[in-house]
Order: structure tokens, then C-alpha cells, then sequence
């Protein structure tokens, strides 16, 4: 019997180190690694250890034989995986991070986020050095889209916050929440009070459309709608219109596809979940029945990956539409997916949108439509919206890439809601250079850069504001280690200033300035009235969705 990595993968490695026949792939040091959807276990070399399953932050692996029928698949999708890529085993032995001399003393860092970027350094730093670590964020509750972004209906893929929370146990890991850099303290106080401040900020914005009547009332950003349904204390007044019949989003990605569950299953499903108790009222009184999915390329180039395109099949009561027509490739699709190179998970995310465009429907069912090559040109609307236009594209190859064109073929949705979802983006933050085009904040594998291209002393990224918004909660794993590594090298190397105020001095600046800090103690208190809220009612935790009521929990 082998063990099986399932869709709930966040691609944080912690398995791979762990397995004594280094069966698990892709690994830290592949290249495929930063961009592969989930990691995956070879059958014919796995030894039933069980040791991935402990290392495991988000309970994505079981034994062969316990898959659940929604999972059973993903036996199959292992083994593939290695057919493309047979096993290679490397025992080569595992150098460990150099660590600072202990006559260096103890490197105090500053984290400005407390979202997985920001978590994953702070572990990286604590388990590097004799450290201690600051975390500094402007709400109230850590995690960030571990919290505000994560599907409420993927619970597993929470758990990596109890991961963290084990972690910052000690007191080496002090909380700051609630607390803005910026207003409650500046870049340069935080530099005054450490050897080095971690920016691991994520990009708190979206990208637009730019087309006519994207800002009508009923067009929003999915951005805007996750953080709705999942408690977010910004977001918890927002209105969103479900009285009509159908909604569109714009994009395909995963985002997208958590919006058509969240709009389409039961909400008694959701009502075991953590989902907001605002959202779930809304949603119980939603006349939604159908979500049509509008991605500006073709089914292969689909931004979504093929596990959460796998998973649902199995939404009890809803039906996933794909017209068959919408599946003819064009010739350089058609030679892509006959690759004998080709990577199993596209073949994957066609084969499944062929069984879709096969598949019973239910005339009473909900549906999910997937449509393909098409590009939105207006929301349109007097007052509110009515509809959405589009075109229709081709893919044409351009530079060797395949990108969507235009044609002259148009289309119209009757749709009350439209919702954006094609991408995040950074925003600059104060004190540092930005690239604008690619907003992120210019870096060398983690080090600040300045206008002249040099490293600027004690200022490092991580995260979505360092890479810019791509891969899973685990890439920020790699990501925030190769930051922590370039960190300890400079601290090593006496090129970091030394601290010119301690902890105390810290508190006590902070305590002038933000009245209403919540700090290890209040974070605690958040945490246990609302799961035993949600214990009192069937589910993992009833969010507290107001500053107000978070601050007030938070003082017991």
C-alpha cells in the first residue's frame, strides 16, 4: 500500500524532507517545484511509513486504501506524475543553513505581515538563530489569507495556521496586531528598534478590467467578495446583489472557482464551515442558479489547476457545463496536449473538461458554466448591471506564446452580478521603492534594492510583494527561506546595524500610540471565544467580522 498527496496540497515540502525513501516530488530544488500544483508520491517506491502524513500541515495525504470516493482519483494522478517523470533518488546528505555564532548575540527582527509569508520567516528565523521576531499587521486576528482568503469549504487547508501557532509558542515571537507600520510606527523606528525588518505585506489590491461600466453597482472584484464571505472586518458591510438568476466571473483561475462553489452549493454545507455569519444569511436568501466562468484563453491554458477542477465533480447538487464545442483546440493546443513531454496535469484539465461537456445534467441542479476565449468589453447597465459583453478570441502564437486575440465574433450575458477575478497586485509601501509594472518591491532574493541597484542595509521581502501573486500557500515556504538565508548571511557578515532599542522600549512606544494592541494574550482570547462559538453551533469557529467585536473579545 502507498500513500496518496490529494488536492488539499499546499506545497510546502515539509513531507519531503520527512521521507526516508525520497519518494516525493517535485522537491525544493527542482525547478518544476514554483510552479507545479501539488507535490506527489511514487507507488512503486513508497514503503507505507506513514511519515508524510505527520509532516503534513494540511492533511492532504492518506493511505491508498482510505481515499475517499472523491479523492480516489488522485491514486491515479500520483502514479502519472512519475511515468513522466521516473523516480531519481538523491541521498545525497542534507547540508544545514549555516547559523550565526553565538557571540553575534541575539538578531532581532521585525515582520511587517502575519499572513503565511510573514509566518513561514518567522519559523525559517526562529529555528536559524538564537532570534526574536517581531510581527507586525494592521488587523486584529494573524494568518492572513490562511483566514480572509482560504475557501471556507477547504477546511484542511487552514490547518497550516496550527502549524504556525505551534511554532510561536514561545515568547521569541511577540504579536504587534492591530498595529500599523506606517501610522502607529514608521520604517525607520522599526530599524531602530531591530537589525532588520521582513516586508511580507502580499498584494492587498486587483487588477482591473478597464472597460465601460466596471464600476457600476453589481460589478465588484472577487478580491472583494472572498474577504466578505470569510469575515474580513474591512469587508464585512459589503453588499452584493444575489436577487438575480445568474453571475459571471471574470477569470478562471482558482479564486474564480472558489467563488462558483461558494455561490452554488447548499449553504447548508457552508453552514458547518467557518464561512462568516453575514455571508451565510445572504446566501441563504440567494436566488443564484447559474455561474458562468469567462477565461480569455482556451481550456488548456485555463488558470485553474486540475485538483480544483477535479473537485467539482463532486458538488452535491450542482451541475459543471462545458459545451463541447468550446473544446476544439487549435493547432498549437492540439500539438501541446500530443506531446509525449506533455505534463500529466494538462492532459488532466482536458480529459476533465471532456467528461464535463459529457455529463448529465440536472434540470434541477445549479450550474457552473466554463466558458472559454472569450474576453469581457463592457458590464452594461443603466444603474446597476443587467449584463455583461464580450468577444470571442482565438489563440494565435506570438513570440512562441500562444495569447488570445480578438475576433469579430460578440456575445451578451443577462447577469445581475459580475465579479473580477484576474489577478492580485501589489501595492508600494511607504519608505520603499516599487516597480510599478510589476508591482512588487525591487529585490535580489530577498534584499531591498534602492534606486541604484543596491541592497538597501536591513530591508528584505518575502512573499507576494517580493515574487509578485503566483503559486500556493506553501510556496511562500521556499520563498520566505531563501529571504531568511540572504537575512542571516548579511547578520553574519556585520552588515547590519546594531538595535538601538530593546523590546522594552518597543512596548512602550507602541502602548503611546495604539491604545488598542492586540498582542499574544488578546490573539489567544479571539481564537478560543470563537471556536467555542463555533463548538456551540456544529463548526470550527464563529468569526467575530467587526473591529469592534474582535477588540472587544480580545480584552476578554
Amino acid at each position: 500500500m502507498a500513500y496518496v498527496i490529494t488536492q488539499r496540497c499546499c506545497n510546502d515540502a515539509s513531507c519531503v524532507s520527512e521521507c526516508p525513501v525520497d519518494c516525493i516530488r517535485p522537491t525544493p530544488d527542482q525547478p518544476e517545484f514554483a510552479t507545479t500544483e501539488m507535490l506527489y508520491i511514487d507507488p512503486d517506491t513508497c514503503i507505507d511509513c506513514g511519515a508524510c502524513v505527520d509532516a503534513c500541515p494540511v492533511e492532504a495525504i492518506y493511505a491508498e486504501d482510505d481515499l475517499p470516493a472523491s479523492l480516489a482519483r488522485f491514486r491515479d494522478i500520483n502514479a502519472a506524475y512519475f511515468e513522466r517523470h521516473p523516480l531519481e533518488s538523491n541521498f545525497d546528505p542534507i547540508v544545514p543553513p549555516q547559523r550565526p555564532p553565538k557571540e553575534l548575540g541575539t538578531l532581532r527582527v521585525a515582520i511587517v505581515g502575519a499572513g503565511p509569508a510573514a509566518c513561514y520567516a518567522a519559523d525559517e528565523l526562529l529555528r536559524r538563530c538564537d532570534a526574536e521576531v517581531e510581527m507586525f499587521d494592521r488587523l486584529p486576528t494573524p494568518w492572513g489569507l490562511v483566514r480572509a482568503g482560504v475557501a471556507p469549504d477547504h477546511p484542511g487547508t487552514k490547518t497550516v495556521s496550527g502549524m504556525f501557532e505551534s511554532a510561536f509558542r514561545r515568547e521569541t515571537l511577540q504579536y504587534y496586531l492591530n498595529v500599523e507600520v506606517g501610522t502607529h510606527i514608521s520604517h525607520e523606528e522599526l530599524l531602530g528598534h531591530h537589525h532588520a525588518v521582513i516586508y511580507a505585506v502580499g498584494a492587498a489590491s486587483d487588477r482591473h478590467m478597464n472597460i465601460p461600466g466596471e464600476d457600476l453597482p453589481g460589478s465588484h472584484s472577487a478580491t472583494e467578495f472572498v474577504a466578505w464571505y470569510n469575515g474580513h472586518p474591512d469587508y464585512a458591510d459589503r453588499q452584493f446583489d444575489l436577487s438575480g438568476e445568474r453571475a459571471v466571473i471574470v477569470g478562471n483561475g482558482n479564486v474564480a472557482l472558489d467563488v462558483a462553489r461558494v455561490l452554488t452549493v447548499d449553504p447548508d454545507e457552508l453552514a458547518k464551515t467557518d464561512i462568516a455569519d453575514h455571508a451565510l444569511d445572504a446566501l441563504r436568501r440567494s436566488n443564484i442558479r447559474e455561474v458562468v466562468v469567462l477565461g480569455r484563453r482556451g481550456p488548456l491554458q485555463a488558470a485553474y489547476t486540475s485538483p480544483e477542477f477535479l473537485a467539482l465533480a463532486h458538488l452535491k447538487g450542482v451541475d459543471v457545463i462545458v459545451d463541447e464545442a468550446e473544446l476544439e483546440l487549435d493547432p498549437s493546443s492540439s500539438a501541446l496536449l500530443d506531446d509525449p513531454d506533455a505534463e500529466p496535469s494538462l492532459q488532466l484539465k482536458y480529459t476533465l473538461a471532456k467528461e464535463y461537456a459529457a455529463g448529465r445534467r440536472d434540470p434541477a441542479n445549479k450550474r457552473i458554466v466554463f466558458r472559454y476565449l472569450a474576453s469581457p468589453t463592457a458590464v452594461t447597465g443603466a444603474e446597476r448591471v443587467d449584463g455583461i459583453e464580450f468577444v470571442r478570441n482565438e489563440l494565435v502564437e506570438e513570440g512562441g506564446q500562444l495569447v488570445a486575440r480578438a475576433t469579430d465574433q460578440t456575445d451578451r450575458l443577462d447577469a445581475s452580478l459580475v465579479l473580477r477575478s484576474i489577478g492580485y497586485r501589489g501595492e508600494p509601501v511607504a519608505g520603499l521603492p516599487f516597480d510599478e509594472r510589476r508591482a512588487v518591491v525591487p529585490n535580489e532574493h530577498g534584499r531591498v534594492l534602492g534606486e541604484d541597484g543596491v541592497p538597501l542595509p536591513g530591508v528584505y521581502v518575502s512573499g507576494w510583494i517580493k515574487r509578485g501573486p503566483r503559486g500556493v500557500i506553501g510556496s511562500n515556504r521556499v520563498d520566505s527561506e531563501e529571504t531568511v538565508e540572504q537575512l542571516v548571511a548579511d547578520f553574519i557578515a556585520g552588515k547590519l546595524a546594531v538595535p538601538q532599542g530593546d523590546r522594552g522600549a518597543l512596548k512602550a512606544l507602541i502602548a503611546q500610540r495604539q491604545a488598542d494592541l492586540v498582542d499574544r494574550a488578546g490573539w489567544k482570547s479571539i481564537d478560543q471565544a470563537e471556536k467555542a462559538a463555533g463548538k456551540a453551533a456544529g463548526r470550527p469557529r464563529v468569526k467575530f467580522t467587526t473591529r469592534e467585536d474582535l477588540l472587544k473579545a480580545a480584552r476578554g
